[in-house]
């Protein structure tokens, strides 16, 4: 017998046992199933976790070593085995202590670059870097993947820091993104900023192409208005754009992990060096508490191991994350990328086949929009969801304090919803009361049964500031890592995103119609001919 047998043969014995009779048979569980550090309350006591289960699963992280694959991260060492790399990104946002990577010093480095993005986005801010036409008014981040998404998610989320340039993001191939943000800036004032480590990613080179020629029938020079995140100095200079404007990265910051460097270049100048900089102090007091604090307190810990319990133990298969707090609208597709690229994985290190499912689909949508459109799934639907709830005690907006209280409200009358159901018996008298009777009565009460027993957690925090976005984000990079040791996975590779890049190179002549498509399906070569055909009118 192994942990994860008991595990799964309690989970089978208490399954029928409702979450709500926890608490009547343990008055201190909300207290007791609560974990608090780093300005965070992270309650997971709405869940089936009982003090056996959580025991069990305390002891499946340290039989998986997670505390020595941690303390290797923060050291160094290549963790990343597939690639031969070290995975550092949590050195991006404590530039003081000394990470050796290959017998040498990374830190001073890192610093050096972070003070050239510094200077570089106060010349922007206060106006001594401009356009042609006078100080930069808007940024153009341009980017895919983590290049993308976690700037772009972190601009949103600290809109009430903003007191640079607009920031606009382009990622999709697709024209009619780069055109519909274009449409209504101005060239002579836009400052361009193309991220791609390798400065060859297709999808970002041809938006940064676009834009280049929408500059060019204005500016004089268009790339003296672009900045490039990308390590690649020589393809940069190619393009023409000044070295001085180059911040690079290494190769042992993952896209999906790279906001706290150069990648975050468009979030530091839309709220400024200082503000940035609270942001990394927020994710590095969060490295200090994963690294220190006792597992059954660590909140990373605890977060990994209710995802585990529920995905792998209980069988449920996606994980709805609903941040009751508008500015956090990005985030479920930022989380998605980090867990779903991280730990969709169906080997473990040595290659063989991962002896349990690996991770979750990753969704959600900011509350309270999310209650009118899918949260009748979560309540009624036959497959349970777990549900992760964020929700900030305080807002920005204090002439709104009245809203904010009606969005904690529903935030709490959900979780509270899903875990006490509304039983046949309680629906039965609802109708009563309604002068129902009979068959009728019968049939409207089944409708307004709610299973209950559906579990969740709550993330709570004072208010959404540069510190407590970077204290979520390292939470949520922790038990994504502590998630992958414990299935014996790589989270730090990304090999699955590498078959379709490859095929769509083939496709290009055959969608133009100089190759015939040798060795392609049926199928792909009909759909080709017919975009042929449909194109051509």
């Amino acid at each position: 017998m192994t942990i994860w047998d008991d595990l799964s043969r309690h989970a089978k014995a208490t399954a029928d046992r409702p979450i709500l009779q926890l608490f009547d048979e343990h008055p201190d569980r909300a207290r007791d199933f609560s974990a608090e550090a780093c300005g965070f309350l992270f309650d997971y006591s709405k869940t089936a976790i009982d003090a056996p289960a959580r025991a069990l699963l305390l002891a499946l992280a340290e039989a998986a070593g997670v505390a020595a694959r941690r303390e290797a991260m923060f050291s160094g060492a290549l963790i990343n085995e597939t690639e031969g790399r070290a995975v550092l990104h949590t050195a991006l946002r404590n530039l003081d202590r000394p990470v050796q990577v290959n017998g040498q010093d990374v830190t001073p480095a890192l610093r050096a670059t972070h003070a050239r993005m510094a200077r570089f986005a106060t010349d922007v801010r206060q106006g001594r870097f401009a356009g042609q036409g006078g100080a930069i008014t808007d940024v153009v981040n341009i980017g895919i993947g983590g290049s993308d998404l976690g700037p772009a998610m972190a601009v949103q989320a600290l809109a009430p820091y903003h007191d640079g340039p607009r920031c606009h993001f382009v990622s999709n191939v697709d024209g009619a993104h780069v055109h519909d943000t274009l449409k209504g800036l101005n060239p002579e004032t836009t400052l361009v900023i193309v991220a791609s480590k390798t400065f060859t990613t297709v999808e970002t080179m041809t938006n940064a192409d676009a834009v280049r020629r929408w500059m060019g029938g204005r500016v004089a020079n268009p790339a003296a208005q672009f900045a490039a995140l990308s390590s690649a100095t020589d393809r940069t200079a190619a393009y023409g754009i000044d070295p001085a404007r180059v911040f690079g990265f290494d190769d042992w910051v993952g896209g999906r992990y790279s906001v706290w460097g150069p990648i975050g270049l468009s979030l530091m100048i839309a709220i400024g060096p200082a503000a940035f900089d609270r942001f990394l102090a927020g994710a590095a007091v969060m490295d200090a508490h994963f690294c220190d604090a006792p597992p059954a307190q660590n909140l990373p810990v605890l977060l990994a191991l209710v995802g585990i319990w529920h995905n792998q133990i209980c069988g449920h298969a996606t994980r709805a994350v609903l941040p009751y707090d508008q500015r956090l609208a990005r985030l479920p597709a930022y989380l998605q990328q980090l867990e779903m690229e991280s730990n969709g994985k169906r080997v473990a290190m040595d290659g063989s086949d991962l002896a349990h499912h690996s991770g979750p689909v990753v969704w959600g949508e900011p509350g309270t929009n999310g209650q009118h459109a899918f949260y009748q799934l979560i309540h009624q639907g036959t497959r349970v969801v777990p549900c992760e709830f964020l929700i900030a005690a305080t807002g920005h907006e204090p002439d709104l304090a009245h809203q904010h209280s009606l969005l904690i409200a529903n935030c709490l009358a959900q979780s509270e919803a899903l875990m006490r159901g509304r039983s046949l018996d309680e629906a039965r008298a609802l109708m009563a009361a309604r002068s129902l009777t009979g068959a009728d009565l019968e049939r409207q009460a089944r409708h307004r049964v709610f299973p209950g027993s559906r579990p969740s957690t709550t993330l709570l925090y004072p208010r959404l500031t540069p510190e407590v976005l970077g204290g979520i984000l390292a939470l949520y990079e922790h038990r994504v890592f502590v998630e992958g040791v414990i299935l014996g996975l790589n989270s730090f590779d990304q090999w699955g995103v590498e078959l379709g890049k490859e095929l769509a190179l083939t496709l290009a002549p055959v969608l133009a119609g100089t190759s015939a498509g040798a060795g392609k399906d049926a199928s792909t070569l009909h759909l080709a001919a017919r975009i042929r055909a449909l194109a051509q009118g």
